[in-house]
């Protein structure tokens, strides 16, 4: 395991640590929160006779399990799209990895993605929500607009949009990075899983973002 450090981000009298593994730990909570880790899209394409590593998939579920010997969280809420599609045969990893995990109270927030039937999520102790109030926060899937975001009930916490922020260098090179986006009423964490891509995302000047490298997550704006 390597351990890499997080940045502290003090948020509405919350102490979070963005991590570079593309989640937060939330300490008051004793909380990981995680969103788009798009288990089994591996295997969706492999069964569609495309051909991806098989270790792909183990090591999303290897960046999971070093992040609770690190911080031991007591609950994980997944921030949707916890799996990309239907039942195939990563689930078979998934279902050893929350085995080894069973102290660890597992919260999904439904998305697009998430249409496994429930009672498989229930027989592995997974509870599932449409959205969920903790604290000052509300954990959803999609990322709200308009009336719907200037009436939430709460700092949203959301995923699905996979943002990057991009760079341009000096000889205009150009680079995306990952990011965590916090907007004035809303919070997209980026994509944990690997296998997933990235949108450049156009922030205010208002907005706090936070870019993701190896090791490191580094304020932008």
């Amino acid at each position: 395991m390597t351990t890499c450090a997080g940045l502290a981000f003090n948020f509405l009298e919350q102490d979070l640590l963005l991590l570079p593994q593309k989640a937060i730990y939330w300490q008051q909570q004793k909380t990981l929160i995680a969103a788009d880790v798009h288990l089994g899209k591996v295997g969706h394409f492999r069964k569609a006779g495309i051909a991806v590593p098989r270790d792909m998939e183990q090591n999303d579920l290897g960046a999971l399990s070093d992040l609770i010997e690190e911080y031991r969280p007591e609950k994980i809420i997944f921030l949707g799209d916890l799996f990309h599609s239907d039942m195939n045969a990563d689930w078979d990893w998934f279902a050893m990895w929350r085995q080894r995990n069973a102290k660890i109270e597992i919260i999904l927030i439904r998305g697009n993605h998430d249409i496994i039937h429930d009672k498989h999520y229930l027989e592995l102790n997974v509870t599932l929500h449409a959205e969920l109030k903790v604290g000052p926060f509300l954990m959803l899937h999609h990322p709200l607009v308009g009336q719907k975001l200037a009436g939430a009930d709460g700092y949203i916490f959301c995923g699905h949009i996979h943002p990057g922020v991009e760079l341009v260098g000096k000889g205009r090179q150009r680079i995306t990075l990952p990011c965590f986006a916090f907007s004035k009423k809303q919070a997209v964490l980026p994509s944990f899983g690997r296998f997933t891509g990235k949108v450049a995302i156009y922030n205010q000047k208002t907005d706090r973002v936070f870019g993701v490298l190896k090791d490191k997550v580094i304020a932008i704006a």
